[in-house]
């Protein structure tokens, strides 16, 4: 390989991870009739003039297999609390109970498991768009350094990044895989 030209593949690899585990906080805020305290991760109040994750307004609990509690620090927040996740479109319906908001996960029917099974495809989408975006830019570096290298090297450089490409490109299908069964489990 040649010495003028060294691809900072490292770089790469760790903005591909990054794709990685963007898609499994994605994932992990998909409901799959469990309830789970990160489900509601995407979920933002406008608290103090500030979208603020609801995890920084209250506890966040779960107490049972279906139910997700929040007991809300702030009494004034209650109501915008309730607000955020009635419109997040997780298809839940909070029910008050002073400053505890709780959360009952209903069964998912099959239509529901369907529209998450495709919620859940756009997510891995969007992920693998992220993960060819970093092989474009390690695509392009290399054609810039095309001068410094023989053509060998250049197919070289190419070929190791294809490579890395291909190995996330999986590692993002089969996490889909995964949630996929997950969500289509009864």
């Amino acid at each position: 390989m040649s010495e003028e030209f060294e691809l900072d593949t490292d770089d790469l690899q760790r903005r591909m991870e990054g794709a990685m585990s963007n898609l499994k906080t994605e994932f992990a805020s998909l409901r799959t009739g469990r309830a789970s305290a990160s489900m509601l991760e995407p979920v933002q109040v406008d608290a103090y003039g500030s979208m603020t994750p609801i995890n920084q307004v209250g506890t966040v609990n779960v107490p049972e297999p279906r139910m997700v509690t929040i007991n809300v620090w702030d009494k004034s927040l209650v109501g915008k609390v309730e607000k955020a996740i009635r419109e997040s479109g997780l298809g839940i319906n909070p029910q008050l109970n002073g400053t505890i908001i709780m959360l009952p996960i209903p069964e998912l029917n099959e239509e529901r498991r369907r529209e998450l099974g495709k919620v859940a495809g756009q997510y891995a989408e969007h992920a693998r768009v992220s993960i060819r975006n970093v092989r474009r830019d390690g695509m392009e570096q290399i054609r810039k350094g095309k001068d410094s290298m023989s053509e060998d090297d250049v197919k070289l450089w190419e070929g190791e990044v294809q490579e890395l490409t291909d190995l996330y490109i999986k590692k993002v299908d089969t996490a889909l895989e995964t949630k996929q069964e997950e969500i289509m489990q009864v």
